[in-house]
């Protein structure tokens, strides 16, 4: 049968054999990554690490593979070897980028800037990490036209060179709480410390507990990353706007939980201010102003 192909595609006999020896190898291993992933998702209900296992196996069973067929078709190690160095130099000028991709990758697997499930920002994109491959990894986009860093539902296939070229913004390693601000604008003419008072309760009630999980935040990440804390409690600042009395609501909340928790103190200010007389939010006016001259005779 095998001289019987071999005339049929004029091959050599060996040739032939190499190419069912290949064909078998690949089977062999689909079948075999199949049944892995089979068992690590019926075996493991966190689908973190199940993922994490997944792409783990599947980069052990491409490199295994890629020595098997290499093996057969240049003849073993040595001939890799000499084929790998007639052909690097001209690897790396054909295939700058995907050479660039590949130490990327390295890069994220060693140095871990990001994983799967990170919130990430890089080059004025910015989403949730759900994927990394060899030459790319992919992000839920968040933010853009949506606000509040809220989902636009739309895929991000970012490639992995990109960490090399630029920098990259987590906002779950090492710290996982930002800062944000509510800035609220009441007229000249409220009782702006009263106000005051009522939002710093608000506060208070509402985003107090964050402070101390993101004070033994810190002190975990200080033992890798020189991160000094200042004031931590959310506060109430107060500045001079041209069209009244800025007040700004400034605490620590979860990147996903920014537009949640903004309403629900909004909600909870609304309700306070409309119980006041004295406290009106202000809004941008023209005040028009008349002199009328009268003279004497």
């Amino acid at each position: 049968m095998i001289s019987q192909l071999s005339d049929f595609l004029n091959l050599s006999e060996k040739s032939i054999e190499n190419l069912f020896y290949t064909i078998f190898t690949i089977l062999l291993f689909i079948v075999i990554r199949i049944i892995t992933s089979s068992i690590i998702r019926r075996n493991i209900k966190d689908e973190k690490r199940s993922y994490n296992l997944r792409k783990t196996f599947t980069y052990v069973y491409s490199a295994l593979l890629i020595y098997a067929i290499s093996s057969v078709w240049l003849n073993g190690m040595q001939s890799i070897g000499t084929f790998l160095g007639l052909t690097s130099a001209g690897l790396a000028i054909a295939l700058h980028d995907t050479i660039a991709n590949l130490a990327g990758f390295i890069f994220i697997e060693t140095r871990k800037p990001f994983r799967v499930g990170d919130r990430v920002e890089i080059n004025g994109h910015q989403g949730d990490v759900i994927d990394i491959r060899l030459f790319q990894f992919s992000i839920v986009e968040v933010g853009n036209w949506v606000d509040a860093d809220q989902s636009t539902g739309r895929i991000i296939h970012v490639p992995n060179n990109m960490v090399l070229k630029h920098p990259t913004a987590n906002s779950h390693v090492g710290f996982e709480y930002i800062w944000n601000e509510v800035p609220i604008l009441i007229t000249f003419e409220s009782d702006w410390k009263k106000a005051k008072q009522i939002m710093i309760d608000i506060l208070q009630e509402k985003t107090e507990s964050l402070s101390q999980g993101a004070q033994n935040q810190i002190r975990r990440a200080a033992r890798k990353y020189l991160i000094v804390a200042g004031k931590l409690t959310p506060t109430v600042y107060t500045s001079v706007k041209d069209s009244g009395i800025m007040l700004t609501m400034r605490y620590l909340v979860n990147p996903r939980m920014r537009r949640g928790t903004e309403q629900k103190i909004w909600e909870e200010i609304l309700d306070a201010f409309e119980k006041e007389d004295k406290i009106e939010l202000a809004y941008p006016t023209v005040r028009y102003f008349t002199q009328e001259n009268h003279q004497s005779s």
